[in-house]
């Protein structure tokens, strides 16, 4: 079998990365391919759920925002209500509320803050033509933000996100995803006394107006024939020889070519036969869980949240890393009704940092009303609560070395792993990235061409696919 006849294809994974790759095997005109997923539904970890008092959650702040023309045009497609928003991020640190990028608004801290973060971020400055590379994120931060600014915010925030020390994170993934100081500019907020808020990708995206963002994926995957998508599938071993796929129910599907988005250590362990240092690869894998708490609210809500998205906390005393104004992003996130509005809150877990032994739907309440996030007028009147196991994949020193053991070996039997957890790429992590990697994917299988996002993620961000289709 030729790259350019991959057979019989077999899609493990309904969300935006297996869904990429069936959208676009049906447009090429393939018919023989069939998309499993083990959840009722599609979406993966882009689902919403519906609590019992009528709350729309996501599992965590997911929103819209595309570096490809083809993308977007699926999604119109699929879906045909949207609410557009200009994002307002913030930091909360030390009990006031601090525009994102933090580095580009250090006007807001007190005085002896401002001074000793602005001195090192002139150090820094000062000091980053040093040809050696930095031996880790940790290193990095320090050398572009200066030891004070990382102290105040840049460590402690990426630590609790990330659920390890940056000096254990590697730097090969940061891309767009963190922005380098700009001295002159900041020094130039400083004097006008200047928020500075226009920064990054997302500063402008969009939301279903109904459903929550997995109302997407339902609609991308109502696009495809019924008999090509199965739910309620999960697959417990896969037989490389006889290129079988069994499945917890005892059926045994044959295919010619496997795409799968597991996770790509839970896919190493089902493999077999696999050698095993591929096997041992698999399992040097490090991420960290997340906890999707979700908090709804009648009345009470307070002025300062008016406008905002989502906000950092890099502080201890509260459990989580972002909280999000959920019901600013649509109206119907929320019950009918007077005065209903909703806040979710992420935690991490991971080995490195454990959660202590405490309810953490009770903290994570408190925290908020200390946070100044719920007023002492507000009614709590739903508590909804998900841990998701894989909720990040770490970017971890050695990652690419030990992705470059495990993808030869699987794709040399014909399987081949993308997605946010499949890939384990952060920087090619959102839902644009994940679903282009099965769509290029395909391409690659039906016709031999290059993949781009999941090789080469700062080609994809760069914005080379805005304008084509």
């Amino acid at each position: 079998m030729n790259v350019n006849d991959p057979g019989r294809v077999l899609i493990l994974g309904a969300g935006p990365t297996g869904l990429g790759a069936a959208y676009r095997l049906q447009e090429l005109g393939m018919k023989d391919f069939q998309l499993l997923e083990q959840g009722p539904g599609p979406g993966g970890l882009a689902v919403s759920h519906v609590d019992s008092q009528g709350f729309i959650w996501d599992l965590g702040g997911h929103v819209q925002f595309s570096h490809y023309a083809y993308y977007d045009s699926v999604l119109e497609l699929a879906l045909k209500e949207w609410l557009w928003h200009e994002r307002e991020s913030w930091v909360w640190l030390k009990e006031r509320f601090i525009p994102y990028p933090f580095q580009n608004n250090i006007h807001r801290l007190d005085a002896q803050d401002r001074e000793r973060v602005l001195d090192g971020l002139r150090h820094a400055a000062r000091s980053r033509a040093d040809s050696v590379p930095p031996a880790h994120f940790g290193e990095w931060l320090e050398r572009n933000f200066g030891r004070a600014l990382c102290d105040l915010f840049m460590s402690p925030y990426n630590t609790k996100v990330w659920g390890c020390p940056p000096s254990a994170m590697g730097v090969s993934w940061m891309g767009e995803r963190v922005a380098v100081p700009d001295l002159e500019r900041i020094e130039r907020n400083i004097r006008e006394n200047r928020d500075d808020v226009s920064w990054g990708p997302n500063n402008r995206f969009r939301f279903p107006l109904r459903g929550g963002t997995g109302a997407i994926w339902k609609g991308v995957a109502g696009l495809l024939g019924p008999d090509h998508v199965s739910f309620g599938c999960r697959a417990v071993r896969i037989d490389l020889d006889a290129r079988v796929a069994v499945l917890e129910d005892g059926r045994r599907l044959g295919y010619d070519t496997l795409i799968s988005t597991l996770p790509i250590d839970v896919l190493s362990r089902i493999c077999e036969p696999l050698p095993p240092e591929v096997r041992r690869a698999g399992s040097q894998m490090r991420y960290s869980s997340v906890h999707v708490l979700g908090v709804g609210l009648r009345h009470g809500k307070p002025e300062s949240l008016t406008n905002k998205c989502w906000m950092y906390f890099p502080e201890e005393h509260s459990p989580y890393y972002r909280v999000t104004v959920f019901s600013n992003y649509s109206p119907h996130l929320v019950p009918e009704g007077d005065g209903y509005w909703s806040l979710m809150a992420e935690v991490c877990e991971s080995a490195d940092r454990p959660l202590p032994a405490r309810d953490l739907m009770e903290w994570t309440v408190e925290a908020m009303r200390r946070d100044a996030l719920i007023s002492p007028s507000a009614e709590v009147v739903s508590r909804w609560h998900m841990r998701l196991e894989h909720g990040y994949p770490t970017p971890f020193t050695g990652r690419d070395e030990v992705l470059a053991h495990i993808h030869p070996a699987l794709e040399a039997r014909r399987v081949y792993s993308r997605g946010r957890f499949g890939g384990w790429k952060y920087e090619a992590g959102n839902q644009d990235h994940s679903f282009m990697q099965g769509v290029e994917l395909a391409d690659r299988l039906m016709f031999g061409k290059p993949e781009v996002t999941y090789p080469d993620p700062n080609r994809a961000n760069s914005g080379i696919f805005l304008a084509k289709g």
